[in-house]
């Protein structure tokens, strides 16, 4: 029964991400911006790239949702970033830290548990970043993880409680916790790792769900951003011949899946946290 509920709440969200079309202010690495720009549009919601210092501020306080993706972390970038975050905390605007490749590098390591403090909605990435955000690890090889996220679950849970934020670990099987209840999303394809951006842009998906929640929690708006992304990836890939075909068909099917096709899914299970 909490799965139906979960899954339902979850088709909802995604029709009024269509109808409100959510303004997504994206900070993101220098490789991903036209791909996760293209992600959000299909879904349904607004991009907008705003990584200027002196603007960024001022772009998060009007926009829906702010997403900070530590991925090409240049001096620049790291300055706007904190103006945003800032902008953000003024205008009670939502937003998503996405810590990419923490743990053996120094400078988004450090600007990472910086932006840890700041009260972020909800921190994603994959179980070894979170470990090293956590400091249970030392993070990955590079952008690719090295642990689970059964192995990562006591790690985030405990980080989801120190930070309030919602933690999304993605995997085999994503695992988003509170720090009280977890949700696994299962489904996705594994082509998805072989398209540079699929991690970033579900960034960006989150941000605009969280902004469109409604009545919902952030737990369940994250919840339901990935189980979105993961009929969407399930959809392009039976339709494709390898990663080029999957990345156009991905962004048809993130504009084609309906909110009826999420509930149908069946993705959403939930279980008590550990921490």
């Amino acid at each position: 029964m909490i799965g139906d509920n979960l899954a339902h709440a979850a088709a909802a969200t995604l029709e009024r991400v269509r109808s409100e079309a959510p303004l997504v202010h994206c900070i993101t690495n220098n490789v991903v911006p036209n791909f996760t720009a293209n992600a959000l549009l299909a879904a349904g919601a607004a991009p907008a790239m705003v990584d200027i210092v002196g603007e960024s501020g001022m772009f998060a306080e009007i926009a829906s949702a702010l997403l900070v993706n530590l991925g090409t972390p240049t001096p620049e970038q790291r300055g706007a970033i904190l103006e945003a975050v800032e902008g953000a905390s003024r205008a009670g605007t939502p937003w998503v830290l996405d810590p990419v490749a923490i743990g053996a590098l120094p400078i988004r390591t450090h600007l990472a548990q910086q932006l840890a403090k700041r009260r972020p909605t909800v921190i994603r990435g994959n179980p070894s970043e979170l470990l090293a955000l956590a400091g249970s690890g030392t993070g990955g090889r590079g952008v690719d993880a090295t642990d689970s996220p059964d192995a990562a679950a006591a790690a985030v849970d405990a980080l989801a409680l120190r930070t309030e934020a919602v933690i999304a670990a993605s995997g085999e099987v994503d695992l988003i916790t509170d720090g009280t209840t977890r949700i696994r999303v299962h489904g996705g394809s594994v082509l998805l790792t072989k398209v540079t951006g699929g991690g970033c842009a579900l960034g960006s998906i989150i941000g605009a769900f969280v902004a469109a929640r409604g009545e919902a929690s952030v737990l369940a708006a994250t919840a339901a951003a990935h189980a979105f992304y993961s009929v969407a990836a399930e959809r392009a890939a039976s339709e494709s011949g390898g990663p080029g075909s999957f990345s156009v068909r991905f962004l048809d099917a993130l504009a084609s899946v309906t909110g009826e096709d999420v509930a149908a899914a069946g993705l959403l299970s939930t279980e008590p946290a550990s921490a």
